[in-house]
């Protein structure tokens, strides 16, 4: 039967008393059971975090939780509570685990909330509901209490933890909110496997410079930690792999003259490589990753608007341009360009999409790409994603420098791309562009391929 209700609340400011199971005669919980007071849930004790001398004995906070819960939340409490050696005290204690945690994990059996300070007991306790209402939007509310730099911190807690589902979820808030994350106060305190997590990344949306410039004051909250005079020596020590994942070719010449070459944090040898890579063809090789940055999700989508490719497309300084517009947004990260008819060759090439309507530029790049002699298309890309706007007029651009190449006849004036898991359509429209085009047109010239995501 039902018992009556003690109403007694008064040492349950939390509000996280609940039903008490009795027990029958085999031992095993009666799970229709009274509403109890206070007076017949567990003081679950957990050890507090002691500042005093190491001799001095160690403090333990009372919370008090109803049997019942904490048995259906974690397998390990079930069977101390129910199992064939279940306890018979009205007293747990928990010696390994903060006060703060233990509520908050005894909270997230009540609710969403997601607790930063919860993740150690809930993998002590194997309790479950921690992953299951997690969301990104929580990761915020879950850590501010306990850094100033929630995605972060958390992310550094999810690894140390075993739980890769919330790292991920961290690492893509931070993809979304990377200025964000990389100027909050709590950066400077992560650990350098965090730190190379977030630099490993390909999908971050920040311009590399402002992401070197956040690594540098890293290295030097590092160097304090470690107790090492900070001087570019030192902080190169410290960075260690990170410093690899620095993607300097990224940069313009002017960003990677003002900040990373008088950084002293580069050896000249690897300075005097990167100027080299923005200035000369063929570019020598570096030791940096050269790839976009591309803060989009999805598979790489790519279009070519010619039937066949002849002989003999020549370059006296003059643009190849062309019109275009799409049905839907979408992001251009690149070029496919048409390479040389002599065999291997390399080539100087300048790329960019114009807002046709107001001659804006949206998007640039200086660079060079190798090409093998055959009339296949040779990717050429821009720094960062341009975004194009649906039904809108923009004019793509590419001033090529080097011998006659392969050109593009019988040009479509519209393709479509279709995605072959969605089945959602991408039609682009192409256009003649007046003026000084070297003679690309819609029917035959350079430009082939434009490369996009959606």
């Amino acid at each position: 039967g039902r018992g009556g209700s003690s109403g007694a609340r008064g040492s349950d400011p939390e509000g996280l008393c609940g039903v008490s199971p009795g027990r029958g005669s085999t031992g095993r919980a009666a799970w229709g059971c009274a509403r109890v007071g206070v007076g017949a849930v567990i003081p679950a004790c957990a050890r507090t975090a002691h500042a005093g001398p190491p001799s001095a004995p160690p403090a333990f906070s009372p919370l008090f939780h109803a049997r019942f819960v904490l048995a259906v939340g974690s397998a390990v409490f079930d069977a101390m509570f129910n199992g064939g050696m279940a306890t018979t005290s009205t007293e747990i204690e928990l010696p390994d685990v903060e006060p703060a945690a233990f509520l908050a994990l005894l909270k997230i059996s009540m609710g969403p909330a997601v607790p930063l300070l919860a993740l150690y007991p809930k993998k002590a306790w194997r309790s479950g509901p921690c992953r299951s209402r997690l969301r990104v939007g929580d990761l915020p509310r879950a850590g501010c209490r306990c850094s100033p730099n929630p995605p972060l911190d958390v992310s550094r807690q999810a690894r140390l933890f075993d739980e890769p589902q919330l790292a991920s979820l961290c690492l893509e808030n931070i993809d979304k909110n990377t200025a964000d994350a990389i100027t909050a106060e709590g950066f400077t305190d992560i650990d350098l496997d965090t730190l190379v997590a977030v630099l490993e990344r390909d999908t971050l949306g920040i311009r590399e410079v402002r992401l070197f410039n956040a690594v540098v004051r890293w290295s030097e909250a590092e160097c304090q930690r470690q107790q090492l005079q900070v001087t570019p020596e030192n902080r190169r020590k410290v960075l260690g792999k990170a410093l690899g994942l620095i993607r300097f070719p990224l940069m313009t010449i002017e960003e990677f003259a003002a900040g990373p070459a008088q950084s002293g944090i580069l050896v000249d040898r690897e300075v005097v490589s990167l100027f080299l890579h923005f200035t000369v063809n063929p570019k020598p090789r570096v030791e940096f990753i050269d790839r976009p940055r591309c803060c989009l999700r999805g598979k790489e989508c790519s279009i070519n608007r010619f039937q066949q490719v002849e002989s003999r497309w020549g370059y006296s300084g003059t643009s190849d341009r062309i019109r275009f517009s799409v049905n839907k947004r979408i992001f251009v990260v690149g070029f496919g360009l048409y390479g040389s008819i002599h065999g291997p060759t390399d080539y100087q090439v300048n790329i960019q999409i114009i807002h046709t309507d107001s001659n804006t530029v949206l998007g640039q790049n200086d660079t060079g790409f190798s090409c093998d002699g055959s009339a296949s298309t040779f990717r050429v890309m821009f720094k960062e994603p341009v975004e194009v706007l649906p039904n809108v007029n923009y004019t793509a651009c590419a001033t090529l420098k080097g011998p006659d190449s392969h050109y593009g006849t019988k040009g479509l004036r519209k393709v479509t791309h279709e995605s072959p898991t969605t089945g959602a359509k991408t039609c682009f429209t192409f256009c003649y562009a007046a003026g000084n085009n070297n003679g690309t047109s819609v029917e035959d010239g350079q430009i082939p391929e434009v490369i996009f995501y959606t």
